[in-house]
């Protein structure tokens, strides 16, 4: 049976996860919603840039897209703040809808969301449908990667987590995201406003940290730019020197005065080597890095997908990776 979706956001994610449906026999994407006017009335497959129509026209009525065209599930990649999609949460779970969404802050509970966490599962199991956060990271290098390793561990001290990525290669909002191009005080003024930064450190510490049972006290998050010293140069834009390229972001999870879980992140034009690598300092250490770094748009897109299979037959409820069973690469349903 192929599998009815309906895309919540038509961004550069959104697309991302409609090329990989289109590339996939099991799939069908029977609704598109997108609140943007210029894609509004037009087909989903010519705003994706699928490079056939889809037959199907992008809409801003959530209910109404529901109701015409009964999905499996809805795909939700539309804003990183657990606050702000919740609204379309609660309205797809009306509907007793399934949802899978790349919210950074959907990921995992953070204190500063557990009443709408709360909220969300009482909601979703009222539905009985399951709501799984997922993404590349938070969702997986970060987080899901490093305690699966920890299952071979007779102790574990410390976990470390570092992630570095040449820019250059990823899309251009995601340049943008991380400063690239701006001057060390507009990267700062981006930085105190809340706009530059990688969002789901807080998620990742706090999963790791239930998985492993320690109570964190504290957390962290620490945010520089990292300045290009010569010219840098991508297909999207170029930094001079003295401008920033990208981001160096660390975010620490202390149990009492002691730290115990270390993510750090370096996303920037020209990075001389992407890579990701997980440090478990425990018995046995264990130490594991991905030569060449995990692609994040494609990796993103990934893990929705293959998640799919897994959310529509979870228990309900607000879930995550943590209690999700393994996915794995789906080629058809």
């Amino acid at each position: 049976m192929s599998i009815r979706v309906l895309l919540v956001g038509l961004g550069p994610i959104g697309a991302a996860v409609a090329r990989q449906f289109d590339g996939r026999k099991g799939f069908h994407i029977v609704g598109a919603i997108d609140v943007d006017p210029h894609k509004l009335g037009r087909d989903a497959g010519d705003v994706l840039q699928l490079g056939r129509r889809l037959r199907v026209a992008v809409s801003d009525d959530l209910a109404r897209t529901v109701k015409k065209t009964k999905p499996h599930i809805a795909v939700v990649c539309t804003s990183s703040s657990l606050r702000k999609v919740l609204p379309q949460f609660l309205e797809l779970l009306k509907h007793r809808l399934p949802i899978i969404t790349t919210t950074e802050e959907a990921a995992y509970p953070a204190p500063r969301n557990r009443a709408i966490a709360r909220q969300l599962d009482a909601a979703a199991r009222k539905a009985k449908v399951a709501v799984l956060g997922t993404g590349v990271n938070p969702g997986f290098i970060m987080d899901a990667l490093p305690i699966a390793l920890t299952a071979v561990c007779a102790r574990v001290d410390a976990i470390a987590v570092t992630r570095v990525q040449d820019a250059r290669v990823r899309r251009l909002p995601f340049q943008q995201k991380i400063g690239a191009g701006l001057t060390q005080e507009q990267f700062r003024r981006g930085v105190q406003r809340g706009t530059l930064r990688h969002v789901g450190f807080t998620e990742s510490i706090q999963m790791i940290a239930d998985a492993v049972g320690w109570k964190i006290d504290r957390i962290t998050d620490e945010i520089e730019p990292k300045m290009a010293t010569v010219t840098i140069e991508s297909e999207l834009l170029a930094v001079d020197p003295g401008y920033v390229c990208g981001i160096v972001q660390d975010g620490v999870g202390y149990v009492g005065d002691e730290p115990r879980i270390r993510l750090h992140l370096e996303a920037y034009l020209g990075a001389p080597e992407s890579f990701d690598s997980v440090v478990i300092e425990g018995s046995p250490r264990i130490e594991s890095k991905i030569t060449g770094g995990v692609h994040g748009d494609i990796a993103t897109a990934s893990m929705v997908v293959n998640s799919i299979p897994a959310v529509i037959t979870s228990p309900p409820g607000f879930r995550t990776m943590r209690d999700m069973r393994l996915p794995s690469f789906v080629r058809a349903v």
